[in-house]
C-alpha cells in the first residue's frame, strides 16, 4: 500500500516521464503506472485529466493507431487496473468511465494483425476485458441503451470463442434484439470436416460471418459433435451413437451402460485428469513439432483459454447490469436453438459447454447460462409444443419450445461426456435452472424423463459436489409446476428400476434403507396406508433421501468430503444430507398423495434430525415436518378433490402428532438458541390437522397452547411473528374457539404483538386478529349471547382501539386491521352502543373503514374495507341510517362502485350496498335515491376498463350490481319512486337489457361464492314488482309512476326468450 501523499508524488513523475521520455522508456513506465493505480483508483482524482482526458496520455497510448502493440497493452492495462473499484470509495466520473468503456470497446474490436503474435493479443484482450468487468462491477454500470448492449454482446461473443480449436468466426460490429439466429453459409466440404460454426446475426442481412476451418487441423478438432469428455475422458463408438430423443431408450442406452465408466467412478478408482489432456488429438503428429514449438502453442492456447474465461466472466458482469426482459432480446445469439433442415447450428455458450478442450473454460460457459436461465420463468412460459404447428410459420412459442429441447439435448450430451467433476457440477446446476423455469405442462413429454434417467447415476458420484447438486436437480424436477403426470409416473417407477445402472454398491445400499423403513412399524402403530396408495415399495428418490439422512456412509470418505468436516464421520457429508432433506419436503409438498403411504416413517425421519446437534440438519428436519402437516391440512380442506378415503386417517395423524409432542419438538421450541430453527419449528407446529388436534391428549393440547403463548413474548422478530401466526390458526379449531379463557389470553397477547416495532409482527398479528374476530363472529351465530356476556367488554374496546390504530399502518398491516374493524363492530351489543366508553372508538373505528375505502391503498385493503363496512351494515344495534357517519358510508361506497379500477373492489362495494335489510336504514329518500343513482351509474360502466385483466370480472360485477337493485326496490317505498321512475325513463332499454341477461345467466357463482339460481333470480324480481304494486296501490291515481309495469314486462320478455330457447 502507498500512502496518498507518495502515489500523487509517484504518478506525478510517471506522467512527467511519459511526456519527457523516450518511447522506448515508455511501455516500462506504463507497467510501474499500473501498479501504482492499482486498487488506488479513488486517489488518483486529480491526475485523471492527464491520464483519461481529451488527450490524456492513456487514451493516446491505447488508440487503434497506436502502432506499438506492447505499448497499447500497457496502456490498456493501467486504464483497467485504473477502474477498479474500491469498496466504500468513490468511484470514476461518468466522463471517465464511458472513455475507458469505448477504449476497451475498440480494443476487443480490433482484428490482431500479422506483425503481432498471439500471446501478446491475447493478453490486450484480457486487459480489456478486466477493464469492462471492473466497470460492470465496480463501477455498477447499468447498460441501458440499446447500441451500447448490442456493441459490448457482440465483442463478448467474438472473444468467447477466441482461439477455439476448428472455430472462427467473424462477428457484426453490433447484435440486435431478435426472436430468431440467422446462419452463415458453408461450403459443403467445410460442414463435413468438422463442426461448423456459425453466428447468428440479429442485425442486418450485410453483416455476414464466416466459420473458416483452420489450415492443418484435423477434422477431430475440439470436443467433437458430441463434445468430447474434456479432460481425460475417452467416449467410446457406443457414446457418438448417443441419441437423448427416446424416452424408452434412456435408461437402457449407452449412458446408462456407460454411466459407471464416466460419471460413477468408485471412489478408490481415481481418474487422472489433466486440462490439457484432449490437445494431444488435435495435432496431427507429434513429430511434426520440436519441444520448444509445442511449449510456445501450449503456452498460446493457455493464453487463448484465458481470453474466452475472461470474455466470459465479463458477460456474467455485463448480465447482472442489463434488465432481464432486455437481455432476452439477445435469448437467441447465445442459446441454442434446433438447427432448421439443411443448416447448421448456430454457435452458442452451449458450443463452449460441448467443444472446449479448457474444463475451466467449459464451466465458465454453463455459469453464463445458469445466470442466463434464472429467472427465466416469465419469457419462457409463452413456449408450448404440446400441439402440432401445421402452420406456415412458426409462432414465437414454438421457436421458444424448440430452444428449450435443444438446451435439454446439448445439456444432456454434456452431461455424459464431461469428467471433470467441477464442470460436472455446473452442468447439473444448469440443468436445475432449466428445469425450475421451463413451463412442461405446455411442452410435449418426455424431458423430464430424460433428465431424470440421466441424472440417476451421478448420484453415487465420487465427488460429493456432484451429488449435491444431482440432488438439486431432482429437487427442481419434483417442484417444477407440482404436481406433473411426467413426474408422477417417474416417481411411481419401482425402485428397483432405479440405480442399478451406477454400480453394485447401489442395491446393496438401499436393501439397509428398507430394513430401516420397516422397523418403526414393528414398534409403534402401522403405517397409514390409505386406500389407493398401494405400491410395494417406496419411490425410489423417497427410499434414496432417507437412506442418505438417517444411514451411516458405508464407505470411507473420499477426498473431496474432506472439504464439509463434520462433528460426527458415520454419516454422509453435511450438504448432502441436508440437500436430501429439501428434495424431500419438496417432494412431500408437490406429490403428497405419493409420500402419504409412508407418512409416519417421514415423520420419525424429521425427529431423527430434530434431535441431532447440527441445527442446521434440526431446521430442515423442521420444514419436513411443517411440509408433512400442511400436506395433511391440504386434503382435508372443504374444497379438497380428495375423496375421503384416499386421505390419511384422523388416527394416524393423531399417532404421528403423538409423536413429534413427545419427541424433540417441544425442547426445540423452549430452549434452541436458533431463532430461525425456533422459527420453523413454530411453523410446523401451527400445520397440525384441527380434527387431529381434538383428538390428542388434554395436556399435549395444553402444551402446544402453553407454548404458543409463550414464545409470543420472544424478543426475536421471526420467533414472534411465527408465533402470532400461529395462534390466528388455533384460534380457529373448534375445540379451542368456543373455550372464552383461551379467546381472551389469544387476544392479548395478539394485541401486544400488534404494538410491536417489526413490521413483519404487526401483519401477522394483524392476520390472527382477523381470524380472532372471525371466532367472534361464528361464536356469537352459534353460541348466542351466552358467550358475548362472558367475552370481556374491556378487552373488546382495547380490540376495537388496537384495530383502528393498525388501520393507520403499512398496508400489510391495514388490510387485515379492516376486516378486524368490521368484525368487532358487528359483534357489538345494544349495551355496547349504548355505552359512553365505547361511542367514541366506535365513531373512530368507522371513520377509519370510510377514510380507508375512499383512500388509494391496495386493492386487497379497500377490498377487505369494503367487506368490512358490510359487516357493519349487518348489525341491529348500530344507529344506520340515523347517525351522520351511514350518508359518509353510502357516499365511499357509491364512489367506489361507479369509478374504483379494480373490479373486484367495485363488486363488494355492490355487495355492502345491498346488505341493509329496512328501508329506514338507507336514511332519507335524497341518500336513497343517491345510491340508487350511483348503482345504475355504475352498471352501464361494468364494461368500462383500461385493465384489460378486469375485464373477466364484469360479469361478476354486472350480477352483483342487479342483485342490489332489485333488492333496492323491493325496499322503496312511495317517495323514491319519483327518481326511480325517473332513472327508468332516461335509461330503460340499458336497464333492461342488463336486467334480462342477469335473469339468463342461470345458475352462476358471482363473486362472493354464493349460488343464485334462476328461480331465485326470479323470486327477487317477482317480489321487487309485488312490493313497488303495492306502493303504487297506495298512490292510486295520484302519480303516473308505473315501475312495477317497467319490471312485469321486463319478466315477460325473459319468460318469452325461455320458451323460444326450449322450442
Amino acid at each position: 500500500m502507498v500512502d496518498e501523499q507518495s502515489l500523487s508524488f509517484l504518478l506525478s513523475y510517471c506522467i512527467s516521464a511519459l511526456k519527457q521520455c523516450s518511447s522506448w522508456t515508455h511501455v516500462e513506465i506504463l507497467q510501474a503506472l499500473a501498479a501504482l493505480v492499482y486498487n488506488n483508483g479513488p486517489k488518483c482524482q486529480k491526475h485523471l485529466p492527464d491520464l483519461l482526458g481529451k488527450t490524456g496520455l492513456l487514451v493516446q497510448f491505447s488508440d487503434s493507431a497506436q502502432p506499438d502493440v506492447e505499448l497499447r497493452r500497457a496502456a490498456v492495462r493501467s486504464m483497467a487496473n485504473l477502474c477498479l473499484g474500491v469498496p466504500g470509495q468513490p468511484y470514476l466520473d461518468d466522463s471517465y468511465r464511458s472513455v475507458c468503456f469505448q477504449t476497451f470497446l475498440s480494443v476487443l474490436q480490433s482484428s490482431k494483425t500479422s506483425d503481432v503474435d498471439d500471446i501478446t493479443f491475447c493478453m490486450l484482450l484480457q486487459n480489456a476485458l478486466k477493464g469492462i468487468q471492473s466497470l460492470l462491477n465496480g463501477g455498477k454500470m447499468k447498460l441501458i441503451q440499446t447500441d451500447q448492449i448490442g456493441s459490448l454482446l457482440a465483442v463478448l461473443k467474438k472473444c468467447m470463442f477466441h482461439g477455439l480449436p476448428g472455430l472462427s468466426i467473424e462477428m457484426p460490429t453490433a447484435l440486435y434484439p431478435a426472436p430468431l439466429p440467422q446462419y452463415d453459409k458453408r461450403s459443403p466440404v467445410k460442414q463435413e470436416q468438422s463442426e461448423p460454426a456459425a453466428v447468428k446475426q440479429t442485425g442486418n442481412r450485410r453483416k455476414k460471418s464466416k466459420g473458416k476451418q483452420k489450415k492443418g487441423e484435423s477434422g477431430e478438432e475440439g470436443r467433437e459433435d458430441l463434445g468430447d469428455a474434456g479432460s481425460g475422458s475417452v467416449l467410446g463408438a457406443d457414446m457418438l451413437k448417443l441419441r437423448l430423443g427416446d424416452v424408452q431408450d434412456s435408461l437402457g442406452s449407452d449412458p446408462r451402460t456407460r454411466a459407471s465408466d464416466v460419471p460413477s467412478v468408485p471412489a478408490g478408482k481415481d481418474h487422472v485428469s489433466s486440462p490439457y489432456t484432449s490437445w494431444k488429438r488435435i495435432s496431427s503428429s507429434e513429430s511434426e513439432y520440436s519441444d520448444a514449438e509445442g511449449g510456445i502453442q501450449s503456452k498460446t492456447r493457455s493464453y487463448q483459454a484465458n481470453v474466452r474465461q475472461g470474455a466470459l466472466a465479463c458477460f456474467l458482469s455485463a448480465i447482472k447490469s442489463i434488465e432481464k426482459r432486455v437481455l432476452y432480446g439477445y435469448w437467441s445469439a447465445f442459446v441454442p436453438d434446433a438447427p432448421g433442415i439443411g443448416s447448421p447450428q448456430s454457435v452458442s455458450l452451449m458450443t463452449i459447454a460441448l467443444k472446449d478442450p479448457s474444463p475451466k473454460t467449459r464451466a465458465c460457459a454453463l455459469q453464463v447460462l445458469s445466470a442466463i436461465l434464472e429467472g427465466s420463468k416469465q419469457f419462457l412460459s409463452v413456449a408450448e409444443d404440446a400441439n402440432d404447428h401445421k402452420r406456415a410459420f412458426t409462432p414465437f412459442s414454438a421457436t421458444i419450445a424448440s430452444s428449450i429441447r435443444e438446451l435439454h439435448r446439448c445439456l444432456l450430451l454434456a452431461l455424459v461426456a464431461e469428467s471433470s467433476s467441477q464442470t460436472l457440477t455446473q452442468i447439473i446446476k444448469c440443468l436445475a435452472n432449466l428445469v425450475s423455469n421451463a413451463p412442461y405442462s405446455r411442452l410435449k413429454p418426455g424431458l423430464l424423463t430424460r433428465v431424470w434417467n440421466q441424472i440417476k447415476p451421478y448420484i453415487c458420484h465420487k465427488d460429493v459436489n456432484v451429488r449435491v447438486s444431482s440432488l438439486t436437480l431432482l429437487g427442481a424436477i419434483v417442484s417444477v409446476q407440482a404436481p406433473l403426470p411426467e413426474v408422477q409416473l417417474l416417481l411411481q417407477q419401482p425402485s428397483s428400476s432405479g440405480l442399478s445402472a451406477s454400480g453394485s454398491t447401489t442395491p446393496h445400499r438401499f436393501n439397509s434403507s428398507e430394513q430401516w423403513r420397516k422397523a418403526p412399524s414393528s414398534e409403534g402403530d402401522p403405517p397409514g396406508n390409505p386406500a389407493g396408495c398401494t405400491s410395494s415399495e417406496p419411490c425410489w428418490l423417497l427410499r434414496l433421501c432417507v437412506s442418505i439422512i438417517v444411514l451411516p456412509r458405508e464407505d470411507s470418505c473420499s477426498d473431496s468430503d474432506a472439504t464439509f468436516p463434520s462433528f460426527s464421520s458415520i454419516y454422509e457429508p453435511c450438504p448432502l444430507r441436508l440437500e436430501s432433506l429439501q428434495v424431500l419436503a419438496l417432494l412431500v409438498k408437490g406429490y403428497f398423495s405419493m409420500a402419504q403411504s409412508y407418512f409416519l416413517e417421514l415423520g420419525e425421519v424429521a425427529c431423527r434430525c430434530m434431535e441431532e446437534m447440527d441445527p442446521s440438519i434440526q431446521l430442515h428436519g423442521a420444514k419436513l415436518l411443517e411440509e408433512l402437516g400442511t400436506g395433511v391440512l391440504q386434503q382435508y380442506k372443504p374444497d379438497s378433490d380428495v375423496a375421503p378415503d384416499q386421505r390419511v386417517p384422523v388416527s394416524v395423524v393423531v399417532t404421528f402428532w403423538t409423536l413429534m409432542l413427545n419427541g424433540p419438538l417441544p425442547g426445540i421450541l423452549q430452549n434452541s438458541p436458533h431463532a430461525t430453527l425456533q422459527t420453523s419449528a413454530c411453523d410446523a407446529l401451527s400445520s397440525i390437522l384441527p380434527e387431529a388436534f381434538s383428538c390428542l391428549q388434554n395436556e399435549q393440547q395444553i402444551l402446544c397452547v402453553t407454548l404458543l403463548l409463550g414464545l409470543n413474548h420472544s424478543e426475536n422478530p421471526l420467533v414472534k411473528a411465527a408465533a402470532a401466526r400461529a395462534l390466528g390458526v388455533y384460534i380457529l379449531f373448534s375445540c379451542l374457539r368456543q373455550d372464552v379463557m383461551f379467546v381472551a389470553d389469544t387476544a392479548n397477547a395478539i394485541l401486544n404483538s400488534l404494538h410491536d416495532k417489526s413490521p413483519n409482527v404487526r401483519a401477522k398479528a394483524a392476520w390472527s386478529l382477523g381470524n380472532l374476530t372471525d371466532t367472534l363472529i361464528i361464536n356469537m351465530e352459534t353460541m348466542g349471547q351466552s358467550f358475548q356476556e362472558e367475552f370481556s367488554d374491556l378487552l373488546l374496546l382495547k380490540m376495537l382501539r388496537s384495530a383502528t390504530e393498525a388501520s393507520k399502518d403499512r398496508d400489510k398491516v391495514k388490510s387485515n386491521a379492516v376486516r378486524a374493524l368490521g368484525n368487532v363492530l358487528h359483534f357489538l351489543q345494544p349495551y355496547h352502543v349504548a355505552n359512553p366508553r365505547f361511542r367514541e372508538a366506535i365513531e373512530e373505528s368507522l371513520q377509519a373503514l370510510i377514510s380507508t375505502v375512499q383512500s388509494e391503498a391496495t386493492m386487497k385493503v379497500r377490498w377487505n374495507a369494503c367487506y368490512a363496512l358490510g359487516n357493519v351494515f349487518k348489525n341491529p344495534a348500530l344507529p344506520l341510517g340515523e347517525a351522520p357517519w351511514t350518508t359518509q358510508a353510502y357516499s365511499a361506497l357509491s364512489s367506489v362502485v361507479k369509478s374504483c379500477k379494480n373490479f373486484k373492489v367495485r363488486i363488494k362495494s355492490a355487495m355492502a350496498l345491498s346488505i341493509p335489510s329496512k328501508r329506514e336504514c338507507y336514511g332519507s329518500t335524497e341518500q336513497f335515491c343517491q345510491i340508487w343513482s350511483a348503482l345504475v351509474v355504475a352498471l352501464q360502466k361494468s364494461e368500462d376498463t383500461e385493465d384489460f385483466l378486469e375485464f373477466k370480472y364484469s360479469a361478476s360485477l354486472r350480477t352483483q350490481i342487479c342483485q342490489a337493485l332489485l333488492h333496492l326496490l323491493s325496499l322503496a317505498k312511495s317517495t323514491d319512486l319519483p327518481v326511480i321512475w325517473k332513472t327508468m325513463k332516461e335509461h330503460g332499454d340499458a336497464i333492461r337489457a342488463y336486467v334480462l341477461q342477469y335473469l339468463k345467466a342461470g345458475v352462476e357463482e358471482n363473486e362472493a361464492g354464493t349460488h343464485t339460481d334462476l328461480c331465485e333470480r326470479e323470486k327477487i324480481l317477482k317480489g321487487a314488482i309485488e312490493h313497488l304494486g303495492g306502493v303504487e296501490k297506495q298512490l292510486g291515481g295520484k302519480a303516473r309512476v308505473r315501475v312495477s309495469g317497467y319490471l312485469e314486462d321486463v319478466l315477460t320478455n325473459h319468460a318469452n326468450a325461455a320458451e323460444l330457447t326450449e322450442a
